[in-house]
């Protein structure tokens, strides 16, 4: 079955870029929110929930300051990726992260759901 592409964008009061970055682009800042623990080897970047759950996730591609894309190690679709994308909203002086993402569709409303709940977690480690 096809995976189907998401994009979700949320609208972060972040008094700093670079307090942002560093959440969704190192792996101490990850462990604040999107997992326990995380390990970065190079490229490749271990992340575990629990005492169980670990998947490897390789950096396929990032700009500093801007946007950080991931492709998940043991995911067969060659062209799925999970990206975090910074960009600036000059009107309201906010900070806009677009989380793109691919799912299988009878699991798309779950996706939606994790997504949320993880940037909810994100905005309280990141004081927003």
């Amino acid at each position: 079955m096809k995976k189907e592409r998401i994009h979700i964008e949320y609208l972060l009061n972040a008094s700093s870029r670079s307090i942002l970055w560093n959440a969704i682009s190192t792996p101490i800042g990850m462990e604040d929110w999107f997992a326990d623990k995380v390990k970065m080897k190079e490229k490749t970047f271990t992340f575990t929930w629990g005492k169980s759950e670990v998947r490897e996730a390789e950096m396929i591609a990032t700009r500093v300051h801007s946007f950080v894309r991931f492709h998940w190690k043991d995911d067969e679709d060659e062209k799925s990726f999970f990206e975090f994308k910074i960009n600036y909203n000059e009107l309201t002086g906010d900070y806009v992260l677009e989380v793109t993402d691919f799912v299988d569709p009878e699991e798309k409303d779950d996706q939606f759901e994790l997504w949320n709940s993880q940037i909810e977690t994100l905005k309280r480690a990141c004081g927003m």
